[in-house]
């Protein structure tokens, strides 16, 4: 049949019960005719292919209700557990990136850096156990971040700023497994589509030009992007190209401390070298580097997708999709910071005056004779993504259909520039009140010689360029074969390859060099954070034109040889088969579909580490395979109408983190202990059992609640760990205990790779069971009378629960807390109004504290982030059939980052704020 879309219109033709399931078979139809080849697995199913025939085309009120209506139906009649946001959701909702988009759907929290969403956690689960698809083929993107959210991402995380969201016409996470669904998430697979030619009728143009304007930073930038697509006049082929640009400069201000703790004790108190005072102060918790804050972001995003589609007749289609990406960015980092984690300085510190709260943590100290630093750190960033995708089906007969995918995904991150300059003076009065409402607006006060250019010194030149890069290759061919009229059986073969590789390097001593700290080699600097309107700061221009820090020459020689640890890579190479069986069928009045199978994986693994073997140094390679089968099941029943009950039990796996297989190790021996520690290359992927149970009911036109329970029975969390083994199956290279042994006793019969090995390496410990509840709705106000009946709401409530044993070297429990990085609470809500002419949003997301480190350092329990609430905006108004103007604003509070340390004494750590930002803008379209 011919493909029908969706219209927009001011009326609305609904009609109860069979008319709302029509709109869902439309919705689902016009999804698939246009998005066939983005995935790897089949996509137009028996079920579906017969929903089609029954099709009849519906009007929905406006463009924003009609891809909320689009994406409901594609829920609807998806056989697992997924959430889908629209092309129309994703232009009109405030959203910088596509993580800020993601973070509307149920169960999804994001993180943030300079004031827009990194990473997501799906369900409590972190970015390492997500998994992210785009245009049907897994892919990766790192980028680079302040310390305080992690620096350089070399995980196996995906950052969704390096893309900006005009690129992209649907998000789907899709949080049950399937068999003909790779492998690799724990928490969701998510499925990210750029637009294609058919998803538009004939010749479209489109074309949205915003200012921006933040005013923390008080700056005014530019953001745009335009789309044009075509079709030929027989139908048969199309072509699209998109592109976004945007540009951000934001300033980020705030405190931190970097951590509190309770040793390097102070020297007097007012004078006196020991008492009760002193030992009192000692003994409590003060911050290490208590500072003002003040980073500058300059951020240059640039994106540009293309798609070839040709349709040479109704059997047969080929799809060829681009993807670029790249991120520009620079950053400068000031401090102003008195030192209080050592006591270096001429002469011990003497406390003046100090008061200890309850928590045991000193909240407000004076001194004098303080160290004080100030520094200056610079940054360029860059990520360069590029991902190309061959795709194509041909329906050989009316049961058989054959679809296979070809591709490769690059992700090149590179900071080349990463320098810190550090300048100190000694005797200095300093002061510090973290009391009561102080804590989040902390009152540091310096002596006046502070702000004279005299008599400082150089503490240390830092030069740390570093990088990584990651490349997936992946190919998949996919079989669907229709039994009878309610089964179909699918299978497929699908072989991915992955590298990775980072690297960093470092001057040999990060010490002064001879850098004399002059007056000329200071610069004033203007922050907006604490009473005192300019600072003195490092000029790194200036240090630079005199030293020439950046010849790579002498003193500032910079190398890998300085920083092996952080140069490491891993590949791994998976091939995957599956079979599947989908029906669809009837139980008296109860319509029953879904599918079960199965998916087998091999998976050869290589990773690659500087190690200390014997005393010297040698770079090695580790190699180890694992093979898993993973069983699933979706029931999908339907006892009465608009009414649906989903089931769904998986066994899933996500791959050991790639800084924990790396083999780092230092093996050596001592007398007759052997010993191994560092990395271990030989982890096994974390495995779960996941059980899902959801009731939805489509009460009304455009309208759902939904609620769901979900399980996740997790077989290990990795830990370091001590073990006892034979060498031989520690993964590294014999050659490594051999080298070790005749640099101790020799090498012989109580000395080799056949005999046990103390290791103190990352292993699968015990891990532990996640559950937890969503609950969402969606509805227009249609019932309610005129201008009224305009408005709607979409909301939704995630809860989830998980703790894990956190055990020392030794296998003793150290604490049972929450899954690091999950927050108990997840919200979103948007009440929105539409008609003809003028469109408004008001959204809400929210997520509780989450851990950062279950076990705290510095002899706190335990490190965290604090809540966060993000209230977004936008207003439109439809001047004419082409025109429309916009006005955006986000985080309408000027929401912070908020972390902490110690569970009783909440201890700051960071507390970040970035402004609110707004947009103005018009768009155009033909």
């Amino acid at each position: 049949m011919a493909n029908r879309r969706i219209s927009n219109s001011a009326n609305s033709t609904f009609r109860p019960s069979k008319l709302c399931r029509a709109l869902t078979m439309a919705g689902l139809a016009s999804l698939l005719s246009t998005q066939v080849l983005a995935q790897t697995e089949p996509t137009v199913t028996t079920e579906q292919q017969k929903a089609e025939e029954q099709i009849e085309v519906i009007s929905v009120i406006g463009s924003f209700r009609g891809s909320l209506a689009s994406a409901l139906n594609q829920k609807r009649f998806e056989t697992g557990a997924t959430d889908t946001i629209k092309a129309e959701d994703i232009a009109d909702f405030p959203d910088l990136n596509l993580a800020e988009s993601l973070q509307r759907i149920p169960g999804v929290a994001i993180s943030r850096v300079a004031g827009e969403g990194r990473q997501i956690s799906v369900r409590g689960l972190g970015p390492d156990f997500t998994r992210v698809r785009i245009n049907g083929m897994e892919a990766q993107s790192t980028s680079g971040g302040t310390d305080a959210i992690g620096g350089a991402n070399r995980g196996r995380g995906f950052d969704f700023n390096t893309f900006s969201s005009d690129l992209f016409s649907e998000l789907t996470v899709r949080k049950t497994a399937s068999a003909n669904v790779e492998e690799g998430s724990l928490g969701a697979t998510v499925d990210l589509r750029t637009a294609r030619p058919f998803d538009y009728d004939a010749l479209t143009f489109a074309a949205n030009v915003q200012a921006g304007y933040n005013d923390k930073s008080e700056e005014i930038d530019p953001k745009g992007s335009f789309l044009f697509s075509n079709i030929n006049e027989d139908g048969t082929f199309g072509y699209l190209i998109s592109a976004a640009f945007s540009e951000r400069n934001i300033q980020d201000e705030g405190f931190s401390t970097v951590r509190w703790n309770n040793i390097n004790d102070f020297g007097r108190y007012r004078g006196a070298t020991s008492g009760s005072e002193l030992q009192n102060i000692n003994d409590a918790f003060r911050p290490r580097l208590p500072r003002y804050d003040s980073y500058i972001h300059n951020v240059k995003r640039t994106g540009l997708a293309t798609a070839l589609e040709y349709r040479p007749s109704q059997e047969t289609r080929f799809n060829l999709d681009i993807l670029y990406s790249k991120d520009d960015s620079t950053r400068q980092e000031a401090f102003m910071q008195g030192i209080l984690n050592g006591n270096g300085q001429t002469g011990p510190m003497n406390v003046l005056d100090y008061e200890i709260d309850n928590s045991n943590t000193v909240t407000y100290a004076s001194f004098e004779n303080a160290l004080i630093r100030n520094e200056l750190r610079y940054d360029e960033l860059s990520t360069d993504f590029l991902q190309f995708t061959l795709s194509g089906q041909h329906q050989f007969t009316d049961n058989l259909k054959i679809d296979a995918m070809l591709g490769r995904a690059n992700s090149e991150f590179d900071n080349p520039i990463q320098t810190t300059v550090v300048m100190q003076k000694g005797g200095q009065n300093f002061s510090y009140d973290y009391r009561g409402s102080k804590r989040d607006n902390p009152e540091l006060l310096f002596g006046e010689g502070v702000f004279d250019p005299n008599g400082w010194t150089t503490n240390s030149v830092r030069l740390r360029p570093l990088g990584a890069e990651n490349t997936f290759d992946n190919a998949a061919v996919n079989v669907e074969y229709i039994l009878t009229d309610a089964l179909t059986l699918r299978s497929g073969l699908h072989y991915k390859k992955f590298e990775f590789d980072t690297r960093e390097a470092r001057r040999q001593s990060e010490n002064a060099a001879g850098v004399v700290m002059s007056p000329d080699l200071i610069q004033q600097y203007s922050a907006g954070v604490g009473p005192y309107t300019n600072w003195l700061v490092p000029d790194l221009a200036a240090i630079d034109a005199r030293y020439n820090i950046y010849s790579n020459t002498g003193d500032f020689a910079v190398s890998t040889d300085f920083r092996r640890v952080d140069n490491y890579s891993a590949e791994e190479k998976t091939v995957g088969a599956y079979i599947q069986l989908a029906f669809d069928t009837e139980f008296g009045d109860t319509g029953v579909r879904g599918d079960f199978g199965g998916r087998f994986i091999k998976t050869e693994q290589t990773s690659t580490a500087w190690a200390t073997l014997g005393g010297t140094q040698q770079l090695i390679t580790a190699d180890h395979d694992y093979n898993e089968f993973l069983p699933s099941l979706n029931l999908v029943f339907e006892p009465m109408d608009d009414v649906i009950i989903r089931f769904g039990y998986a066994e899933v796996l996500a791959r050991a983190g790639l800084g924990s297989i790396r083999p780092n190790v230092s093996v050596s021996v001592s007398g007759g202990a052997r010993s191994v520690s560092g990395g271990n290359p030989t982890l096994e992927p974390t495995k779960a059992k996941t059980y899902d149970l959801g009731l939805e009911l489509y009460f009304d036109n455009e309208s759902l609640l939904g609620v769901a329970l979900f399980r996740k029975n997790i077989d290990s969390y990795v830990q370091g760990l001590q073990e006892t083994k034979l060498f031989t199956e520690t993964g590294l290279p014999i050659q490594a205990a051999i080298d070790a042994c005749n640099a101790g006793p020799g090498y012989g019969v109580d000395c080799n790779e056949n005999i046990e090995w103390q290791t103190n390496t990352p292993l699968n410990g015990p891990g532990g069971n996640l559950y937890g509840f969503e609950i969402q709705y969606q509805m227009p106000f249609s019932f309610l009378p005129e201008f009224w009946n305009r408005f709607g709401f979409i909301g939704n409530y995630t809860y989830v629960k998980a703790q894990m044993n956190y055990i020392n070297n030794t296998g003793v429990v150290l604490a049972t807390r929450d899954l690091q990085g999950l927050s108990e609470a997840t919200r979103s809500a948007t009440l929105y109004y539409e008609d003809d002419k003028f469109a408004a949003r008001l959204s809400l997301a929210d997520r509780s504290k989450y851990l950062t480190n279950a076990i705290g350092r510095d002899n706190n329990d335990m490190e965290g982030t604090n809540a966060t609430r993000n209230i977004d905006a936008s207003l439109s108004y439809q001047v004419t059939d082409n025109w429309k103007v916009t006005f955006e604003a986000l985080n309408l509070t000027n929401e912070v980052d908020d972390q902490w340390v110690d569970s009783s004494g909440n201890r700051l750590t960071y507390y970040h704020a970035t402004g609110r930002q707004y947009y103005l803008g018009a768009q155009y379209k033909f």
